[in-house]
């Protein structure tokens, strides 16, 4: 196997923004030639970015001036370009991106895989050595199960970032390589809660203290180091503990037959309360052609397009379909349904995984529903008609019009 000689890059963030800088830090004066670069977004909705390059005892700040003020600008226009002049340089030995704390790595990851520069994409230069990310004990878990907007708090990546702090800081525990916990939580119980919650969130992440840089070596040889989820692909992510444990537990619901889209709609609330993280794949009976993805973080939620079933393809085109996808579709492949299926994860910390699987149940069709089939299931209400994000704003509570969250997108 030949060497892979492309230059190693470290994402280290978090919404714990001091602890990530310490990590920052570290990484710069532990190895010669490394070269740290941070983006400023905090004013990035006046089209301005502060970037920040250090290498040995240079240490450059340059102002940016962009046409938008948007993260895709930023990582167009300048990061990614700056990774590719940085790998081509001799002296380079490893890049530390020091993420703004309103970033989540995953994003950075898909640019890095897919947004081509000059001809080649930043991952074909450059190889994700690990997602480190920085958490505080004492604020993660009341941060994760809220629904805060990320703009109260002065960190909005965009004049029009409907993010949730919970959604953010969810997004990059789980993506992580190597979680660096900084701080203590309030007591025993606090701190088993915390660690019962990122064993089932992060059950593959390295968990380290603050100081020091002993996890480098300890990341295991099947990390993540980037790599993309697809929404067709397996849900549980290593082996998280499936037993409860201090109050946490996790819920697997699978079912084949469809969602009532209209009971569905009306069930969410329960994927919002007590419940840290929910993901996955449901098709609604209005929709049978249609995966839709379903995903919360603490009390928002967002369902979006995830392309086609297979069963709604005609069978030449599986040709261009993952292999991996195509390889479970037929091993669960039922004679009616097809691949389609209700497959959801749910963390809790507090609400119960028998009310939550009891309420899902509920909005499944029944009997006398299937059998009217898909003739009567066309002329269902669809609430998911079009993209779709709670809190609903018709929903009676005095955060309707901030505790939104990302805009759906296709995954």
């Amino acid at each position: 196997m030949s060497e892979d000689r492309r230059v190693p890059l470290l994402l280290v963030g978090g919404l714990a923004a001091t602890a990530a800088s310490q990590v920052a830090e570290e990484l710069l004066t532990a190895q010669e030639g490394t070269f740290v670069v941070h983006h400023d977004l905090r004013r990035i909705t006046e089209g301005v970015v502060r970037r920040r390059l250090r290498h040995g005892r240079t240490d450059r700040t340059v102002v940016l001036e962009l046409a938008h003020g948007c993260v895709s600008c930023t990582l167009r226009e300048d990061l990614l370009p700056l990774v590719h002049t940085l790998a081509a340089r001799e002296d380079v030995r490893r890049i530390v991106l020091h993420l703004d704390p309103a970033l989540e790595p995953e994003a950075i990851c898909w640019a890095l895989r897919h947004v081509v520069v000059g001809e080649r994409t930043t991952e074909a230069v450059a190889r994700v050595e690990a997602v480190v990310t920085a958490i505080d004990a004492a604020t993660w878990l009341a941060d994760a199960e809220g629904d805060e907007p990320l703009a109260e708090r002065g960190l909005a990546a965009s004049a029009d970032d409907e993010r949730t702090v919970a959604q953010v800081v969810v997004g990059q525990t789980e993506f992580a390589d190597v979680l660096v916990i900084s701080g203590a939580a309030a007591g025993a119980w606090e701190t088993a809660r915390l660690h019962a919650v990122l064993d089932r969130l992060a059950p593959t992440a390295v968990r380290a203290p603050l100081g020091g840089l002993q996890w480098l070596g300890a990341i295991p040889e099947q990390a993540r180091r980037g790599r993309l989820d697809s929404p067709h692909g397996p849900l549980l992510r290593g082996e998280p503990p499936l037993e409860p444990d201090s109050g946490v537990s996790v819920v697997l619901f699978s079912q084949r037959r469809p969602f009532h889209p209209e009971r569905l709609h009306e069930t969410l609330d329960v994927l919002l309360d007590g419940v840290i993280r929910t993901r996955g794949r449901v098709w609604v009976a209005s929709q049978p052609d249609v995966a839709l993805w379903l995903e919360s973080a603490g009390g928002g939620l967002r369902v979006g397009h995830a392309g086609p079933w297979l069963a709604a393809l005609d069978p030449e085109d599986w040709a261009g379909v993952d292999a991996d996808r195509r390889a479970m579709a037929a091993l669960n492949w039922a004679p009616y349904y097809g691949d389609r299926a209700q497959e959801l994860v749910v963390v809790a910390h507090e609400a119960s995984g028998q009310d939550i699987s009891a309420a899902l149940h509920g909005a499944l069709l029944t009997d006398a529903e299937l059998a009217e089939g898909s003739s009567a299931w066309d002329a269902y209400p669809d609430p998911f008609g079009s993209w779709h994000v709670d809190p609903c704003e018709d929903r009676e509570t005095s955060d309707d019009s901030v505790a939104g969250n990302r805009k759906d997108q296709n995954r």
